[in-house]
């Protein structure tokens, strides 16, 4: 079962770090994911663009509105994410605790739904996604 570990954080309180401290905690990250590697869970992951680059995009009455930063004002801002394999949520919780961000900021760990014809049926019969898929 898929899941998705958002990582949220004020970037503003992130540690100032000197040029090794820095590479120290590249390394910290780089092990992590050697790590779900090795225990067969890592799908993917991904870091996000500044949210000052992000643009909300909204269609009302027909029209394309734009608006410049996220959809939600928010102290934490979503960083990045995890797309991890995982045979519970149990698991995908504890994969979570692992990764830094859950030092100081928060990880949001959510069930993905894959929404091809064939994943819908499978997803329709499955006690995760009973009440969230009709």
């Amino acid at each position: 079962m898929k899941f998705a570990l958002l990582l949220y954080a004020d970037l503003s309180l992130a540690p100032q770090y000197t040029a090794e401290e820095r590479a120290v905690a590249q390394q910290s990250w780089f092990t992590l994911v050697n790590e779900m590697k090795a225990a067969g869970v890592y799908v993917e992951n991904y870091g996000y663009s500044p949210v000052t680059r992000a643009r909300t995009v909204r269609v009302r009455n027909g029209k394309t509105v734009t608006t410049d930063g996220p959809v939600a004002e928010t102290t934490e801002d979503l960083n990045g994410y995890f797309l991890l394999d995982c045979k519970d949520m149990d698991e995908a919780i504890g994969w979570a605790a692992k990764i830094p961000y859950a030092n100081g900021g928060s990880i949001e760990v959510r069930p993905v739904i894959a929404y091809t014809e064939e994943m819908a049926k499978k997803a329709v019969s499955d006690m995760t996604y009973r009440g969230t898929v009709g």
